[in-house]
């Protein structure tokens, strides 16, 4: 007598799909595009965008910046992520120190 083959299970079943656009580096990416319509590109160009870039002490990002990218990246996902809510939680100090990881992991976690 044989033996049915059987298929090795290599996960539970319940494991949810990623979404794609939650993924960081798609979060990331979209984020360094935002960037690119809020300001010019000979700014962009003198500093990469990484996770550890600051938007005010980097990327010299003022208030107004603050508010185009909240508009811009509002237009981008909707209401799914409150960027108002997001800065509004937020110190002064920690607006100041603000980088693009604290934004990216922010994103990321609204959208899963």
């Amino acid at each position: 007598m044989t033996t049915p083959a059987t298929t090795p299970v290599t996960g539970p079943a319940t494991t949810p799909a990623t979404d794609p656009v939650a993924d960081e580096s798609a979060v990331l990416a979209g984020l360094t595009d935002a960037l690119r319509s809020v300001l010019d590109e000979a700014e962009l160009d003198a500093t990469p965008i990484t996770m550890d870039t600051r938007f005010v002490e980097d990327l010299d990002l003022e208030s107004i910046d603050l508010v185009t990218l909240t508009g811009e990246l509002r237009r981008r996902y909707g209401d799914r992520v409150d960027f108002p809510a997001f800065f509004a939680s937020l110190e002064l100090s920690e607006i100041i120190g603000l980088s693009v990881g604290q934004v990216v992991r922010y994103v990321s976690g609204q959208l899963r």
